[in-house]
């Protein structure tokens, strides 16, 4: 349980996010925690809630504001649920920043993450550099930019294309990529495989590959953003994948978001984020655990 300190810091922090959208006309959203079908994600274990299920992210229902609503700049702060998920870095119900910017693409949203995070830790207490895990990190940008096929090269035994094929690359990018990641300064790992981007648009220049970054500070992933897929047809081909994986996984498959989906060819070319507050916090106290930067522990309960 955090004590007065804690919470005065996570106060500010959670203050700091929400004046930035503020001041960056953003209009800030409230949508359901419960919902009937979720997005297909076979890394994501839902949790059920009567004959609904809670919210892994509140992707599907910002999405449709965008393209039904006629929305441009919207941002949330909310709970998310994910079953089977505890550790240092992880909670079952955890607190969530998602954004969504219309008329823009994933390298605009690299330099609103620079300046949205260099802005809350100012707030927090920090000038130009960080502490994580000891290690003194610069927050100055512009921050590294790396493709996962040069950081596959650089630090992994295997090339990306070779852990895909092997099924490997979740296992070789924690343990061999990630620890460098964010060391000196933060880091953009992006342009991911299409297989590993079931939301995200293909590059225009290389269609295996799609327009995705994760936000590193200090070996930690924070976020995970991209340029928005908004071909419908595409999409459900690559929500029929996910099911498959998921069946694989002896899971049941659920059904398909079929209004998310009607509504896709009426989003415009959007890029969208979702950041982990509780590991941003964890970053900028200095916490070795996330359970030293939240109110409440599920032990606790």
């Amino acid at each position: 349980m955090l004590k007065e300190s804690g919470l005065r810091k996570r106060a500010v922090l959670i203050q700091a996010i929400r004046q930035f959208f503020i001041d960056r006309d953003y209009i800030e959203v409230d949508t359901p925690l419960r919902l009937p079908v979720l997005i297909p994600e076979a890394h994501n274990e839902p949790v059920e809630s009567g004959y609904h299920f809670l919210q892994t992210s509140p992707e599907i229902c910002m999405k449709r504001l965008l393209a039904e609503a006629g929305v441009e700049k919207i941002f949330q702060l909310c709970k998310c649920f994910r079953g089977k998920e505890r550790g240092d870095r992880h909670l079952p119900e955890f607190t969530m920043l998602e954004w969504y910017r219309a008329h823009s693409d994933y390298l605009s949203l690299m330099e609103e993450c620079e300046d949205l995070i260099i802005e809350v830790a100012r707030a927090s207490g920090h000038r130009s550099d960080i502490s994580v895990k000891g290690k003194n990190v610069n927050l100055d940008k512009p921050w590294e930019r790396l493709t996962v096929s040069d950081a596959f090269a650089q630090y992994a035994p295997v090339s990306m294309r070779q852990a895909l094929a092997q099924k490997r690359f979740d296992e070789v990018l924690c343990k061999y990529i990630e620890p460098h990641l964010g060391i000196k300064k933060p880091v953009f790992l992006y342009d991911y495989p299409v297989e590993l981007g079931a939301l995200a648009r293909c590059s225009k220049e290389n269609p295996s590959m799609v327009e995705r970054f994760e936000i590193y500070i200090g070996g930690l992933e924070l976020a995970n953003g991209f340029s928005e897929l908004t071909d419908a047809r595409e999409q459900r081909r690559r929500f029929e994948r996910e099911h498959d994986y998921i069946r694989k996984q002896g899971r049941p498959a659920g059904k398909m978001p079929e209004k998310f989906l009607a509504s896709l060819p009426y989003m415009p070319e959007t890029a969208g984020i979702a950041l982990g507050v509780d590991r941003l916090a964890m970053v900028l106290c200095s916490a070795k655990a996330i359970d030293q930067v939240v109110t409440f522990i599920p032990e606790e309960l």
